[in-house]
């Protein structure tokens, strides 16, 4: 669908396409119906309470592609370890530091093209995978949930690892994306619970966490289509003086950060989507309908919004709303429809999903697991 055809949508339609909302359960139920038909989303992110079993997966994504105008974006977080949504109906895939720890840039790759395989197989066309974090020795005992989740303890660490697992990952034509930008590694508390505050200069952030993001960006291949904004405070590079004691703004709300340093400093002039608006870093601070439209002012192109169907439509209306009084420039609405044409545009119908094919995939990642010594132990998140 050419980006012209998004811009003869109806308002409500054109702001439909800014939110990734999730869904409540398993079915497509009147409940999940209504909502999506409200919203008319651009996307749809699966969580492991949506998940029963292969073919119901694949039924809920289809149907949902069916009720829409507009066909979604359909993502999960299926980074592997801890992060792992498919672990109902799919062998648990290995970790980043596993990985690493293995020394194994092939499992990179391996894990990569087998996760693709399988989410397009499943109906999916984007994965929000993987985490640039840089986790150091010191940042290991930190307290912000990233320990497992990391390729490596420096910026060619990260780099390397990223690449071939990119490779592997966009070959089967699955979307990837890197985040939580710009670097959420040195912060000592979890997003979902609070603001994690990272007092890095933007010097600092370049040399180190930023690193990565700047060489995949400046490839030439144009491999980074998706990058998703962390909630993580910056007040070393960003912070509001003419408040008494200052305003931390999280990086997901902050125009400095999405559009000055993101858009217009590295470069990246493509897909941009927030964390989850309704992680504690974020609800602690201001209500749902404030987020949605401050972080589309920053410079977000699609809000996600993951698990309640009342702070979706709060949201979704706010956003509306602000739209139709004007607050919210036309050529900014344009440049977020474009971008998201723009990402739709390449992705491609689901492949046919075939159970044999399924558990050649799984004992693949049994495999894998061998080699790499892995068992898991943690809990399905």
């Amino acid at each position: 669908m050419a980006a012209e055809s998004f811009y003869s949508l109806p308002l409500e339609q054109q702001v439909g396409q800014f939110f990734f909302i999730g869904l409540q359960g398993t079915e497509l139920d009147d409940a999940t119906r209504d909502l999506v038909t409200e919203i008319n989303p651009g996307g749809v992110i699966i969580f492991g309470r949506n998940v029963a079993a292969p073919h119901q997966l694949r039924g809920l994504l289809d149907g949902v592609r069916e009720l829409v105008p507009t066909p979604p974006l359909f993502g999960v977080d299926q980074e592997g370890g801890l992060v792992d949504r498919l672990r109902k109906i799919f062998t648990p895939m290995p970790s980043a530091r596993t990985i690493r720890q293995h020394g194994d840039l092939a499992a990179a790759r391996s894990l990569g093209r087998v996760t693709g395989e399988l989410l397009r197989m499943l109906g999916f066309n984007l994965n929000f995978a993987p985490v640039m974090s840089i986790m150091t020795d010191d940042r290991d005992l930190l307290s912000n949930g990233l320990y497992s989740r990391s390729y490596g303890r420096s910026p060619g660490e990260v780099l390397g690892y990223t690449t071939v697992y990119m490779r592997g990952l966009q070959g089967t034509g699955c979307y990837g994306c890197l985040k939580h930008f710009p670097g959420i590694g040195a912060g000592e508390v979890d997003s979902h619970e609070e603001m994690p505050v990272v007092r890095l200069s933007h010097d600092d952030l370049i040399a180190q966490d930023l690193a990565p993001y700047i060489e995949l960006f400046q490839r030439k291949d144009d491999r980074v289509r998706c990058v998703m904004v962390s909630h993580g405070g910056f007040p070393d590079i960003d912070i509001r003086e003419e408040t008494t004691g200052g305003l931390l703004e999280p990086a997901s709300l902050n125009y400095n950060i999405v559009t000055e340093l993101l858009r217009e400093e590295l470069g990246y002039q493509h897909l941009v989507v927030t964390d989850d608006l309704e992680m504690g870093a974020i609800a602690r601070h201001c209500e749902i309908e404030d987020a949605a439209v401050r972080a589309f002012l920053a410079g977000e192109d699609m809000l996600l919004i993951c698990a309640s169907p009342e702070k979706i439509r709060r949201g979704y209306h706010a956003l509306l709303e602000a739209a139709r009084k004007g607050e919210l420039p036309k050529e900014r609405i344009r440049s977020s429809l474009r971008r998201i044409s723009a990402m739709k545009s390449l992705v491609q119908p689901p492949l046919p999903l075939g159970l044999d094919r399924f558990k050649a995939l799984s004992t693949e990642i049994e495999a894998l697991n061998k080699k790499l010594n892995y068992t898991y132990g943690g809990t399905i998140k």
